[in-house]
């Protein structure tokens, strides 16, 4: 009995340094852990965004890009988005005169290609978006108009936009396509302003695009025609060489390119790429 009370005693303090030495092992073990998962957290961090990012954008992406540049600002508190919106073939024209812009969003490839031809952009152009055509009428269509031949009719004052911009070559195309010939009673620098002849009713009918229909929300009234299928336009956008705010830029083309910029986009009427 003696014997087994000294032997219990004699092994206590070896048990109590053993869980001392495993705990300590315990303790550096935890503490190595800890070190690379937060130099990990640190080194994936994204780098903070400040200064202005201008955007030289299609008078078409007035409203979206709008929008989408609210988000941009609220997403990164010290930025801001400063647009020029008008004729695609007008902003390639300043951009490659040396006007400073970070961005250029254009409503074709043919006038994204003005730029890229002199090597304006820091990366190739991608397509973000889709634009189709529509009649836009006075509210009510009292010119009855319900078809692409309909616009023919001397009584009508038809716009269309002027041919050098993407709403007017993509005008001319469908009407080629159909066979049919308008003498508007003017042309216009770019879409808004054709829109801007319908809603003020010095005009009773225009081609402009859905998204316009549906951005002058009830001021015009639109009507759908099977050419326009036939010329649907590509959105590009890209980088450009001009730019002071580079990280900007790029993160304005992720913001436009992601789920949330497509929603957005999608909401406005243009169809996916």
């Amino acid at each position: 009995m003696t014997r087994s009370v000294r032997r219990t005693r004699r092994m206590l303090p070896l048990a109590g340094a053993g869980v001392a030495a495993l705990l300590a092992l315990s303790a550096c073990s935890g503490s190595g852990g800890s070190t690379p998962a937060k130099a990990d957290s640190s080194d994936s961090a994204s780098p903070k965004l400040s200064g202005t990012v201008t955007v030289f954008a299609a008078a078409s992406l007035k409203e979206s890009f709008k929008a989408l540049g609210e988000q941009f600002e609220r997403q990164h508190p010290g930025t801001e988005v400063a647009f020029n919106f008008g004729g695609s073939d007008t902003l390639a024209a300043s951009i490659t005169s040396g006007a400073p812009a970070d961005v250029f969003a254009a409503a074709s490839p043919k006038t994204m290609a003005i730029v890229t031809d002199k090597k304006g952009t820091t990366s190739a152009p991608s397509t973000f978006a889709r634009n189709q055509l529509e009649i836009a009428t006075l509210p009510g269509n009292p010119g009855k108009v319900a078809s692409l031949k309909d616009l023919t009719d001397p009584k009508l004052k038809v716009v269309l936009c002027d041919k050098t911009v993407p709403c007017g070559a993509a005008a001319q195309k469908v009407l080629d396509a159909g066979g049919v010939k308008v003498t508007p009673v003017s042309y216009e620098q770019d879409v808004k302003a054709a829109l801007n002849k319908v809603e003020l009713k010095e005009a009773d009918a225009s081609l402009v695009y859905k998204t316009d229909v549906k951005s002058a929300a009830g001021k015009v009234q639109g009507v759908e025609f099977p050419e326009s299928e036939d010329a649907i336009n590509d959105y590009p956008i890209a980088p450009l060489k001009n730019g002071q705010n580079t990280d900007a830029a790029a993160a304005f083309i992720a913001l436009v390119k992601s789920p949330d910029g497509q929603k957005a986009l999608t909401r406005a009427g243009f169809l996916k790429p």
